[in-house]
């Protein structure tokens, strides 16, 4: 097999592995720091963790939605994430924080 077959293969496995995971099967550490973030902003109306390292727990982006962020600028927006996730964040690689204040 050329190396460029083997690159589509796999990049075609992968994204079939990635489509097919659905959103109600969470990995532990989805879990884990979704539960952590729903205790600290317990205002949150919108909260999505996903695990962007493909299942290993290397790399995690979130997205959440609080009206606790609210007349904060996005850098201390975050530093109120990170600090909420001070012993998690010692286990990861990376990670991708998106915040924003609820729309009325």
């Amino acid at each position: 097999m050329s190396l460029l077959r083997a690159l589509r293969y796999n990049s075609q496995t992968l994204c079939r592995s990635v489509i097919s995971r659905s959103s109600s099967s969470l990995t532990d550490g989805e879990v884990r720091i979704t539960e952590v973030l729903k205790e600290k902003f317990p205002l949150a109306s919108a909260l999505k963790v996903v695990d962007i390292s493909g299942g290993c727990g290397a790399m995690y982006e979130i997205h959440i939605e609080s009206d606790e962020f609210k007349g904060k600028r996005t850098v201390q927006q975050h530093q109120l994430v990170n600090q909420a996730l001070k012993d998690e964040i010692k286990a990861m690689h990376g990670l991708r924080i998106f915040t924003d204040v609820p729309r009325k």
